[in-house]
């Protein structure tokens, strides 16, 4: 099954599956009068379950990489030679497993880049038993998300995104989808953490839960108790491949302005600035009468780039960007990478013990090749 954000040993990637799928209620915009009631989430699950599908995704068919050992019996070997997809020289394709949910009535789709990257053929299925081939309309990998479309005759349940701004640690959560392919499964918890990096890019903000998340919850939903989407399962931490109380969902309100861009003309435009930062050192912090270390240092800017021509050096340290104070690397990545392309940015940097101020014209991000 493929992983994601794997760059470390203790983080597995939720394998791509399913979810909770539906029956045949329209309208799936719960309202904000869902509370838990002391039976538990029955009627939040029966309103919202509907909408959370299933993703089966074909993939680019490869040949079958097995060596089998040179002095095996000749009969042995036949035997395991039949065994093996693709030994017959036909390429086997490859299948994967993930979740997403509806948000609109016309089929828009949200799930995980990593579910539907690399894929020949997309379908989905509804609890309902309906099948439906996707169209990726576009897909995301720094932020993980990707979003599909589906065509029906009549018009689909759905649910709508609240938002993650208010989250606060220790709010009952639920979380929808098809681990280890058993079939739609629903778990609660709580918000264990906000604002988590887990070194998987410049976009990691990710909502830590305690409610069980496994292989197949890819993609899937993350809901509040008003039945409102407020995140996106995409990432476990787990030594052994199953749950341990570690899961990651990408917050709502990112979620949200990535769908936006990308349902337009599937594609995201991203900004640039065009330097290499570090973070400040200890050292330079007590030198500079810090308590701690902030902004981040430039140790490089590239020829030709939005910040050479603003004027930005070597050395530079940027305090903040557009008036949003910078205390992490991630804080400058992911206010460049959400500024619009030709927009102008105010820069403050401390230069030599001097801050200065500098306006920036944002480059566009160049999409790396596949």
């Amino acid at each position: 099954m493929k992983s994601f954000l794997n760059k470390s040993p203790h983080v597995a990637a939720l394998a791509l599956s399913a979810a909770l799928v539906s029956t045949s209620a329209l309208t799936l915009a719960p309202s904000a009068a869902f509370a838990v009631p002391p039976g538990g989430y029955a009627d939040l699950v029966e309103a919202v379950s509907p909408a959370v599908v299933f993703i089966e995704v074909t993939t680019k068919a490869q040949d079958a990489n097995v060596t089998l050992p040179q002095n095996m019996p000749d009969a042995l070997r036949k035997q395991f030679e039949e065994m093996l997809p693709g030994r017959d020289g036909a390429p086997m394709p490859r299948q994967g497993l993930g979740s997403g949910f509806i948000i609109s009535n016309d089929g828009q789709i949200v799930t995980n880049h990593h579910v539907v990257e690399g894929a020949e053929e997309v379908t989905v299925k509804l609890a309902d038993g309906r099948s439906f081939v996707a169209m990726v309309v576009g897909s995301d990998p720094m932020t993980d998300i990707a979003v599909l479309k589906i065509e029906a005759d009549v018009d689909l349940p759905f649910v709508e995104f609240g938002t993650s701004e208010t989250l606060r640690v220790g709010d009952e959560v639920v979380a929808v989808g098809n681990p280890f392919g058993l079939g739609g499964t629903v778990t609660s918890g709580i918000i264990s953490a906000l604002s988590r990096d887990i070194h998987a890019g410049p976009f990691d903000d990710f909502i830590q839960t305690d409610a069980a998340i496994n292989r197949g919850n890819s993609g899937g939903p993350l809901f509040n108790n008003n039945g409102d989407v407020i995140g996106v399962n995409t990432a476990i931490i787990s030594p052994g491949g199953g749950s341990v109380g570690i899961g990651f969902a990408v917050p709502s309100d990112l979620v949200q302005m990535v769908v936006a861009d990308l349902a337009d003309d599937g594609l995201i435009a991203r900004g640039w600035l065009g330097v290499n930062i570090r973070p400040m050192t200890e050292e330079v912090a007590n030198v500079l009468g810090y308590d701690t270390p902030k902004g981040a240092v430039i140790e490089a800017v590239a020829e030709d780039s939005p910040a050479a021509t603003a004027g930005l050096k070597k050395g530079d340290i940027i305090l903040s960007f557009n008036d949003a104070e910078i205390t992490e690397l991630r804080d400058l990545t992911r206010a460049v990478a959400t500024t619009t392309p030709d927009a102008t940015a105010k820069i403050v940097v401390l230069r030599k013990g001097t801050e200065q101020t500098l306006d920036v014209t944002i480059g566009a991000l160049k999409p790396k090749a596949a």
